[in-house]
């Protein structure tokens, strides 16, 4: 499994499990596809970048609809220090699905300094595909915080820890205090 790790925050890849395209077509070798989807991801897995874009381009030239070869293709670019091919293709995922909550966050994640207002609204899509994306609450916070939003801010950082309470440290100390984790339903009944 390929992670996109930005200072704390990690969004790991579940969609591997899950159809590799959405509205298209099946591709015309599909035991040749999966197999070269678990070599790219073994080699991702042992930090063989290079050889894991070779083989995830080997896939898009069998299946060229293929979103999950395109987002991990995406994590290999960022891995080697290639941010705008990363975006690229995470681009071409979202082209493909436009629910795709991982493209989504990894470009989020990359976009969040030098353009923070279409990162946020990558963030609500990812949000509204996958209400519960703790990670993703909680990186609409930072950028609403970083605009003096600090109501939404607070309502991002609060439905982060709710749906994740490990990531209560992460919440900026102005807003930890407000979002702290909810009692539990035995805490609340001990009353």
């Amino acid at each position: 499994m390929a992670t996109l790790v930005t200072g704390v925050t990690v969004w790991t890849i579940l969609a591997h499990s899950a159809p590799a395209t959405k509205g298209a077509s099946a591709p015309a070798k599909p035991q040749q596809v999966d197999a070269l989807l678990r070599a790219a991801n073994l080699q991702a897995q042992y930090h063989d970048f290079a050889g894991a874009g070779r083989t995830y381009q080997q896939v898009l030239a069998l299946d060229p609809h293929n979103k999950v070869a395109w987002y991990d293709l995406g994590v290999v670019a960022y891995q080697q220090g290639r941010t705008a091919e990363a975006i690229k293709a995470y681009d071409k995922a979202l082209q493909i699905d436009r629910t795709y909550a991982s493209a989504l966050y990894n470009e989020a994640v990359l976009l969040k300094s030098s353009d923070p207002d279409r990162a946020a609204g990558l963030l609500k899509r990812a949000i509204a595909s996958t209400p519960k994306a703790a990670t993703a609450h909680l990186q609409l916070g930072f950028i609403l915080a970083s605009k003096k939003r600090e109501d939404e801010a607070e309502d991002e950082f609060r439905r982060a820890v709710a749906a994740d309470p490990s990531l209560h440290s992460q919440v900026p100390e102005p807003y930890r205090d407000d979002v702290s984790p909810s009692p539990t339903s035995s805490q609340a009944g001990a009353r």
